[in-house]
């Protein structure tokens, strides 16, 4: 089962170690739900979901701090001895002595953080969610064009990351050339990436090679995005009808979502960047209310109501 490495976890969302003597090698999170064990330190355990990261917040601090060392221990021992991944104390609360040679007893990690209750868990939900996504590895690019992620998909040596370079060029932004990595955040999102080993670097058939941050800047370049387009080159095949209005969306589907997506045909002059530049400005405009496909239609069935009219 995919996990996240507990150090990553600590080390991205900035928690202080509060055992360090314990080795954090090989425990993994799998599962990017967690939770606050106030029924637990109360003594109930029955459907205890000990697989998570546990939280205990300014709440559930209070009533431990104010029971009696014997009966605090007794219960946060039961608690931290059934096999839990991590306990994290938030809203500025520090465990006590005892509570941390209990940790240290059932080599259980401890950490800490400044952050309150709620938003560290906002926080946690919607990193461990991310990172613990379902994934899928496809052959494209990605680029980030005025804000929409693009999807470039087709063939090998179609194009794609020579339009890819030219939109750089143009000032948008490459997320990954050849290989994407997608991610599924939400129903409605899918986030790209690339691969650690890839990033940031494109190859073009007959140069090699090129790293697009050294050669562009920083400003070039981009982690992470979102995909709301795909373009899809083909070679320009005479026998097909391809869409020359728009008014019916067309869709492709990766890990269950749905992206909107256009057949682009490949033929000598084609500028590439142009096209892909306005097919992103043309959906962006589509996701704010204005749809131009639809607006000629108007203006084409007023034209024959009028000319019927004065018939």
């Amino acid at each position: 089962m995919k996990g996240v490495q507990l150090t990553r976890m600590a080390q991205e969302l900035g928690l202080e170690n509060l055992t360090p003597q314990l080795d954090l090698t090989g425990i993994m999170i799998k599962t990017a739900e967690i939770n606050r064990p106030a029924l637990q330190l109360t003594g109930y355990l029955e459907h205890f979901a000990n697989e998570r990261v546990q939280i205990i917040g300014y709440v559930e601090y209070t009533y431990l701090m104010q029971l009696s060392d014997e009966e605090r221990a007794f219960k946060y021992e039961r608690f931290i001895s059934s096999k839990i991944p991590c306990v994290i104390f938030s809203t500025m609360t520090r465990p006590s002595k005892d509570m941390l040679e209990l940790a240290e007893k059932y080599e259980v990690p401890t950490f800490v953080t400044e952050k309150t209750t709620s938003a560290f868990m906002a926080e946690i939900i919607r990193w461990l969610g991310v990172q613990l996504a379902p994934c899928i590895s496809i052959h494209g690019v990605l680029v980030d064009v005025y804000g929409e992620g693009v999807l470039i998909t087709g063939e090998s040596g179609i194009g794609k990351s020579e339009a890819a370079l030219e939109l750089i060029k143009r000032g948008h932004r490459l997320v990954s050339d050849d290989v994407v990595e997608l991610r599924k955040v939400s129903d409605v999102t899918l986030v790209g990436s690339a691969p650690d080993i890839t990033r940031h670097f494109i190859e073009l058939r007959g140069i090699g090679i090129i790293d697009v941050k050294t050669l562009f800047g920083v400003e070039s370049v981009k982690n992470t995005q979102s995909v709301d387009l795909v373009i899809k080159l083909e070679e320009w095949n005479k026998d097909k009808e391809y869409d020359r209005l728009g008014l019916h969306e067309e869709y492709t589907e990766y890990l269950g979502n749905k992206i909107v997506c256009h057949s682009l045909p490949i033929r000598p002059g084609r500028n590439l960047a142009i096209i892909v530049e306005s097919a992103a400005v043309n959906h962006r405009q589509k996701k704010m209310g204005y749809n131009a496909a639809e607006e000629l239609y108007k203006r084409v069935q007023a034209n024959i109501a009028r000319h019927h009219n004065e018939l």
